[in-house]
């Protein structure tokens, strides 16, 4: 079995698609990562990404050492990792959206909201799920809704949504 030293999701397997061994990819974040050539850790294995088409609900990818339908269907809900080392840096003002879970959200008078406790992908951005004593809020991830970042500082100014 590979180890990673510090492993980052950049998709998850969420089916079989088609008999030749092709699997749809729900991306984390853009997906930028899914694409030939890459090499992610898939079901403990490295497993080189070979073609990659992307659709309206997620990627289709072709892995090496998947020739079928069965295979790719033992794959479901497994996540491809690749170690933080491999990744493309970030541009600025981009990160990566792994990085975002756990740190602390605070409004804009610097009062805890609440922790990032995990994301999800929407068709116009991601969504951080930011849970407090009372509440759960879903915060886009949008310039207007998180207007600063501290990855250093662990913590994220939020605007939440009108209710």
């Amino acid at each position: 079995m590979v180890e990673l030293a510090d492993p980052v999701v950049i998709g998850t397997i969420t089916a079989p698609h088609g008999v030749r061994g092709t699997v749809r990819v729900r991306p984390a974040g853009e997906g930028r990562h899914l694409r030939e050539g890459v090499v992610p850790l898939v079901g403990g294995r490295r497993r080189r990404i070979l073609r990659v088409r992307r659709t309206p609900k997620g990627f289709l990818v072709d892995l090496e050492d998947i020739p079928d339908r069965s295979r790719a269907a033992e794959l479901r809900g497994e996540d491809l990792l690749l170690d933080r080392a491999e990744l493309d840096p970030p541009e600025e003002d981009e990160f990566y959206v792994a990085d975002l879970v756990g740190l602390l959200a605070v409004d804009e008078s610097g009062e805890g909201v609440g922790e990032i406790r995990e994301t999800f992908p929407t068709p116009a951005h991601e969504v951080l799920v930011v849970r407090g004593d009372e509440r759960v809020l879903y915060i886009p991830f949008t310039r207007e809704h998180v207007p600063e970042v501290d990855l250093e500082g662990r913590r994220i100014v939020v605007r939440p949504p009108e209710e």
